[in-house]
């Protein structure tokens, strides 16, 4: 599979914002790249984590390891960053970065550990989905990147199974090449919905790149090409004669379907069958069932009927409740862009430093808000099951191991409990990724990514997918986390006891 680089040639270094090379730029000035003879670098840890499920949902669907993982491999700035930087002014109009600290970024090599939440998994508010440790200059660095590659492929993996959740097992196909946010948006999305369980896309760079199939029929163009629908549907069997979904509504709807069975006949007289029609404006459930009916009286029976035009997981589960005969599902705009909530809110932040005795120092941020405040310490999310169904997902610190019955407490109500005993079944959700700057994981096939979302979903009750008032999934940090958080709060606020 090719990695980024090979979509962007040039060094991907400075895809960063300028604030994290500004402040690296502070940590250098401040002996944080060298800060005790004998030592390396120092050493911090953090946490990409979101805050609110997407699409007011029970959930979302991790995606983008993939891409994070080879950003990373290839990560280096070379002559041509270094000499870009040194352009930079201050609004002193002296250089912005001394070549001291130029030539450091420029011998700089990778050497953090990076732990993942695999692509596929089903996550939840507050779980880190990254963890970074390693020097504090490189992870601080990452962090633009990082939220960039994660937080939209997340969004859009999550749209995709909410839309293949709607559609009950019928086919969805990604339709958002014309609308998505320029070249890399549309080609993430299309890698991102093939993992959330869309069944192809109609983006054929993203089936080269990526080995996703690709769909497609035409458009409205070509039948305006012709004198009459009819004569352009026959031209197009004629030319395809193994690929003919007829877009039926360029003039009359119901009318096109009766072109489209013509032009069916035509192509069943000389070997070969209709694969169906295509419905893009209109009543989709009055008209879906009218051209089922009309096809299967024809002797149609198994052309399919594909839907489009602004659909998303509302309308089509609309659709299914109105009875429509609708067998494929094409979602374009809303998914590619992810309509109605066009991001994650993805955050990163800094939960540990190495201290100069060499143990870690745990760091919060406050916030007049709750659910802004961060979580300390080096994390790990075990997620609990009992039998084949999750139960229960524990935000620990790697620091302190749990020992004994898990008491679970919610970050936000720490009234809210909950006892697990020791014997409860759990797997650790961050998996190793980089180790000493080198990539020790290898990516999953696509096709096996996308088999693990259907997994992950099929192992959680149902009330976490529904649409409208979901369950909230327990998801809390371990007791002893706990009370260190809230003993830092009340140290930086102040309060004593």
């Amino acid at each position: 599979m090719p990695t980024i680089q090979d979509l962007y040639k040039p060094s991907l270094a400075l895809l960063t914002d300028l604030y994290e090379l500004t402040m690296a730029y502070g940590y250098w000035k401040a002996g944080m790249a060298d800060w005790k003879a004998g030592m390396a670098e120092r050493a911090a840890v953090f946490h990409l984590t979101y805050r609110h499920n997407p699409f007011n949902g029970g959930y979302a669907l991790a995606c983008g390891l993939d891409s994070a993982a080879s950003y990373i491999e290839s990560f280096r700035f070379d002559g041509d960053d270094l000499a870009y930087l040194r352009t930079l002014r201050g609004n002193d109009e002296k250089s912005l970065f001394e070549d001291g600290f130029l030539d450091y970024l420029g011998a700089m090599r990778f050497a953090c550990d990076i732990d993942g939440i695999p692509e596929g998994t089903v996550v939840f508010p507050h779980e880190p989905l990254l963890r970074v440790k390693g020097p504090l200059i490189q992870a601080q660095i990452l962090e633009s990147a990082l939220l960039n590659l994660i937080n939209f492929q997340t969004l859009i993996a999550t749209k995709a199974a909410r839309m293949t959740l709607a559609a009950k097992g019928e086919p969805v196909i990604e339709f958002g090449l014309r609308r998505a946010q320029g070249v890399d948006g549309a080609l993430s999305a299309s890698r991102a919905a093939y993992i959330g369980g869309c069944a192809a896309t109609s983006n054929v760079l993203a089936g080269r790149l990526y080995g996703v199939p690709v769909k497609g029929t035409h458009a409205h163009s070509w039948v305006m090409c012709f004198d009459d629908e009819l004569e352009a549907f026959k031209a197009y069997a004629e030319a395809m004669p193994n690929n003919c979904v007829f877009l039926v509504d360029t003039y009359d709807t119901l009318e096109g379907v009766r072109n489209a069975i013509e032009a069916g006949k035509w192509l069943r007289e000389n070997g070969h069958e209709m694969v169906g029609i295509r419905l893009d404006s209109g009543d989709l459930a009055y008209l879906s069932i009218e051209a089922r009916r009309m096809l299967d009286a024809a002797g149609f029976q198994k052309a399919v009927i594909v839907a489009s035009n602004d659909l998303d997981e509302g309308i089509i589960a609309s659709l299914k409740e109105q009875g429509a005969k609708i067998g494929v599902w094409g979602v374009g705009t809303k998914l590619a862009t992810a309509y109605d909530q066009p991001a994650l809110g993805g955050v990163y932040k800094l939960s540990a430093i190495r201290g100069v005795d060499g143990r870690w120092q745990y760091k919060v941020k406050l916030s007049e808000q709750a659910i802004k405040v961060s979580t300390p310490g080096v994390l790990q999310v075990r997620r609990f099951r009992l039998g084949n169904e999750c139960i229960a997902d524990v935000i620990c610190d790697e620091e302190s191991p749990v020992r004994g019955d898990c008491v679970m407490i919610d970050p936000l109500d720490p009234t809210r409990r909950r006892i697990i005993p020791a014997a409860t079944d759990f797997e650790n959700l961050l998996v190793p990724v980089f180790r000493g700057g080198k990539r020790v994981w290898k990516a999953p096939a696509l096709d096996d990514v996308r088999r693990r979302a259907q997994a992950q979903l099929a192992t959680f009750h149902s009330g976490i997918k529904r649409f409208l008032n979901p369950h909230q999934y327990p998801v809390g940090l371990e007791a002893g986390l706990h009370e260190l958080k809230t003993e830092l709060i009340l140290k930086a606020r102040g309060v004593t006891a």
